[in-house]
């Protein structure tokens, strides 16, 4: 059984060898502007425009929450947008991270990633700006992830 590692660096310059997807939590807004989503645009125009299609279309496909979308940016490389936070943070209203959509996101990302034979790297998803818990999104990466034999390395940022 493996287990999540953890590195210091940027989850959008992912290590090791082979097929690599990079995942991420959107909003369900359409909303692409603040926190990781900006890294992941300035090396790739591609997951935004694929997001921001993906939810302009939406009455014609399966955009909500605990949908996932991939995006290959590269000959060995995707980025999976997955919608795992309702709206965006504002003022006192709570925090927008939803676990169960975030669980079902990684359901499906575990999906691809055996079918394409293929590690997941992250930062420490919904735990920014969707305001969630990492104890409380570790063990949905777990079960949905490392348990199925999927490798996961989490990047945390220097600084």
């Amino acid at each position: 059984m493996g287990e999540i590692v953890h590195v210091r660096g940027d989850a959008t310059a992912p290590q090791g060898k082979g097929v690599k997807v990079i995942a991420h939590v959107c909003n369900d807004l359409g909303g692409w502007g603040k926190g990781f989503v900006l890294a992941v645009s300035r090396r790739w125009p591609e997951p935004e425009a694929a997001y921001r299609r993906w939810h302009r279309e939406r009455n014609r496909n399966d955009f909500g929450l605990g949908a996932a979308q991939f995006v290959q940016v590269g000959e060995r490389l995707w980025v999976a947008n997955m919608v795992g936070q309702r709206g965006m943070r504002t003022g006192s209203k709570g925090v927008p991270v939803r676990y169960p959509a975030i669980d079902t996101a990684l359901g499906l990302l575990g999906d691809r990633a055996l079918e394409l034979g293929a590690s997941v790297h992250m930062p420490r998803i919904g735990c920014g700006l969707a305001g969630g818990s990492w104890s409380r999104v570790e063990p949905l990466i777990t079960a949905r992830l490392v348990e199925r034999g999927v490798a996961v390395t989490v990047y945390d940022h220097d600084g």
